[in-house]
């Protein structure tokens, strides 16, 4: 079964080079394009892909709008992996903010496209540590005391802090000398009690918080 991808872009030459690679993959398939965030509710709840790439910046409503307004539209709306040309901007990050699941550079090679694509469908959030530190650090605002709100044991305060570092959930295990299946289980409470639907949210609520820090 193939993962369907929706892409919003408001350059059509970006949108063919994504289509390009994407429709190459076996298991992926684009099913619509958009030029405009405005574009992309009524095309969601059409298409229900699985995936949506979204440019970050557009010239009526950007992929920041475009991402509060599908996240609310839907009870199971579709991942989000946010395409820019600049990493360090303020806009990927609210973007992430927003509940986007990662960010792919314009910039990046077919086969880390197609990786990023798989990697949200699968539910997993595409983390760059330290890219998402120096964001933080940028343009991190308070964000109150919500892990105070959570009641996280130590352990998933451990985990939490080790998925900032961007460590798989087997990673996480050697770390902390336990099961795999022991640490899934931790970080679905971290989760669960931050009221956030992927490890990228989670992060960024550690950052919003004060929980970790761009400094360390």
């Amino acid at each position: 079964m193939s993962t369907d991808v929706l892409i919003v872009d408001d350059d059509e030459l970006i949108r063919v080079g994504l289509r390009a690679i994407i429709d190459a993959q076996p298991d992926l398939r684009v099913v619509g394009e958009a030029a405009d965030g405005a574009e992309v509710p009524p095309l969601v709840a059409k298409l229900r892909p699985r995936v949506v790439l979204m440019d970050v910046r557009m010239p009526a409503i950007d992929g920041i709008q475009a991402t509060r307004r599908l996240l609310a539209a839907s009870a199971d709306p579709p991942r989000v992996l946010v395409v820019t040309t600049f990493e360090n901007d303020e806009y990927v990050y609210e973007a992430l903010r927003a509940g986007a699941s990662g960010f792919l550079l314009k910039r990046a090679r077919p086969a880390e496209v197609v990786t990023a694509v798989r990697a949200v469908a699968a539910g997993d959030s595409l983390l760059f540590p330290a890219a998402i530190r120096r964001l933080a650090g940028a343009y991190a605002g308070p964000g109150g005391d919500r892990l105070a709100g959570a009641r996280l044991t130590e352990r998933e305060a451990e985990v939490l802090r080790l998925m900032t570092t961007g460590l798989s959930n087997t990673e996480i295990a050697g770390q902390l000398v336990v099961g795999v299946e022991t640490v899934k289980t931790h970080v679905g409470n971290v989760l669960a009690k931050l009221g956030v639907r992927d490890r990228t949210q989670a992060v960024i609520a550690a950052y919003e918080s004060g929980f970790v820090t761009p400094s360390g």
